[in-house]
């Protein structure tokens, strides 16, 4: 029987041009099971409505505490997402649900998929068990996969997949999980294990999330600007920049004008504080 040790290896002998060890019979059930998962995934993008804030997931927990307060008080629909990232986290999903039906065909056990579980109360659902193994998959540009890839990611976790993770491990009652992820630019696959030591206590996350959301006051801004180059001016952190709240977040900004958008040739640039006016265009109707 094979173990999730060896699951890198044998997804990459898939694409070697040697003969499948399985029936095939068997690959086209894991194949019709990949298909019912992408037309899940399609049709809900191709008729996605703006959803609403005001549930707590598990999938948030690792959130910063005033992000998540924004999500579950705020009384409006999220600011709609542009076409172009829209489209970029379709073909993650698209990526990641290929990734268990390579483990699939090569030959792992891969159950549980989007298994629906609880943690004080709070719901989610996760990837899959692979090998007996808790396994969240993700599809990452090339510097975030360096993370996976180097065991690095409790340096640096701005979408906070360690307690998101942890949440799962709790829900299954494992201290151990692991992330297999893929790098959407090149096609390379890597498994990064996650210790109970690595974990964090996700009933303690939960309970005190559940807390702070009931509380009328808001919580401190999750991260502090950061230097636009040499310029003098303050621009928001990566952490800030794909949050919907950022405009009211801000609002108390550029002497009470909020943020300020500059369109770059590499994209929008979301200042918080200008002393040098750009010599680009300003975006108003952002």
């Amino acid at each position: 029987m094979k173990t999730i040790d060896t699951l890198v290896q044998d997804i990459y002998s898939l694409f070697s041009l040697n003969p499948i060890d399985m029936d095939e019979k068997e690959v086209d059930k894991h194949i019709d099971t990949f298909g019912e998962m992408l037309k899940v995934h399609i049709k809900e993008f191709m008729y996605e409505k703006p959803r609403s804030y005001g549930n707590l997931r598990l999938s948030q927990i690792g959130k910063p505490d005033r992000q998540l307060w924004y999500d579950v008080n705020t009384k409006r629909d999220a600011v709609p997402l542009t076409a172009s990232t829209r489209i970029k986290f379709l073909y993650g999903y698209i990526l990641e649900e290929l990734l268990l039906l390579c483990a699939s065909i090569s030959g792992h056990k891969v159950e549980d998929q989007q298994k629906e579980v609880e943690v004080e109360g709070v719901k989610g659902h996760q990837d899959s068990m692979i090998d007996g193994v808790l396994v969240d998959c993700k599809s990452a540009s090339s510097s975030s996969f360096q993370k996976f890839k180097t065991n690095n990611l409790l340096e640096e976790d701005p979408f906070g997949y360690i307690a998101q993770i942890s949440a799962y491990a709790e829900a299954n009652g494992v201290d151990e999980a692991a992330f297999l992820a893929i790098d959407k630019s090149t096609g390379e696959i890597c498994l990064s294990k996650v210790h109970s030591m690595e974990m964090i206590n996700a009933k303690e996350r939960v309970k005190h999330l559940k807390q702070m959301v009931e509380r009328d006051s808001i919580p401190d801004r999750c991260y502090s600007p950061v230097p636009d180059g040499k310029s003098g001016n303050l621009k928001l952190p990566f952490g800030c920049v794909y949050c919907g709240h950022k405009r009211e977040c801000w609002s108390d900004v550029n002497q009470g004008k909020g943020i300020r958008v500059f369109q770059y040739a590499k994209g929008k640039r979301y200042l918080v504080q200008v002393g040098k006016e750009p010599d680009v265009q300003e975006v108003t109707n952002w």
